[in-house]
């Protein structure tokens, strides 16, 4: 059975709010990604964005169809906001996607309104479904179905790049050397650069291990499985905060 409520002490290291401060907090609805990797949209809008003092008038805005969530309004304070998700204010225009930070795990940063046309999303499983389609299951709870011959195109782990508006697929990477690799969960979270190098195991091939140089010329080593596929020369979206951001907080 789960829970309404979640204590202080128990939701995640990460969420921006003092242990001390109350008992409670707000625990994510069931939805596109899992506690543990996602922020509660009340929270998102309180104290990462600052648009409210209190969770009453966090819960307020929220409520009144204020924000946008990949486009969708959210009036569910609860809503779990997570990885690569594009975060609208209606009322200001501000846009903001929620990217991998070295030091806060998930953080927004500001982007255009051209980009916020676009999410890039990891293929977690294939699976055939009825008709002989393939079925691509993505790291944010969506489902995409393509014909057989395009879908067999992609296999699990790479990243596709999608079209909010279209909900279509407008791009693609694979996740192979040479190509940009965007750290997203352990000891390394935050970082990218290009995949030098992979080890691959015959069993668990999610544990494989990957080597990834940044920009300042950085050795990183991960695992296959905390590791999104972000672009071949270049990011095909925002994928970081800017330098002296990351720096400063």
């Amino acid at each position: 059975m789960t829970r309404r409520h979640l204590r202080r002490y128990q939701a995640p290291e990460w969420w921006p709010i003092s242990p001390k401060e109350a008992v409670w907090t707000v625990r994510p609805s069931p939805g596109p990604h899992p506690l543990e990797k996602s922020l509660p949209l009340a929270i998102l809008v309180r104290d990462v964005l600052r648009y409210a003092k209190t969770l009453k008038e966090a819960r307020y805005i929220i409520g009144k169809g204020l924000i946008k969530v990949d486009g969708v309004v959210r009036r569910d304070y609860k809503f779990p906001v997570g990885l690569m998700d594009v975060i609208e204010i209606v009322p200001t225009g501000e846009i903001y996607r929620m990217v991998p930070h070295p030091t806060k795990f998930l953080w927004p940063v500001p982007i255009g309104k051209e980009e916020a046309r676009y999410k890039l999303c990891r293929i977690e499983n294939k699976t055939m479904v009825k008709g002989g389609q393939i079925q691509l299951n993505l790291h944010d709870g969506r489902n995409i179905q393509l014909p057989y011959e395009e879908g067999n195109k992609y296999s699990t782990l790479d990243s596709v790049l999608i079209d909010l508006v279209e909900k279509k697929i407008v791009d693609s990477v694979k996740l192979n050397v040479g190509v940009l690799g965007l750290v997203v969960d352990g000891n390394n979270v935050g970082y990218y650069g290009k995949i030098t190098e992979i080890i691959k195991l015959q069993m668990k091939t999610r544990r494989s291990v990957v080597m990834i140089t940044t920009d300042d010329g950085r050795q990183i080593r991960t695992i296959l499985d905390y590791v999104f596929a972000v672009g071949r020369e270049s990011p095909l979206i925002t994928v970081a905060p800017p330098k002296e951001v990351s720096q400063t907080q």
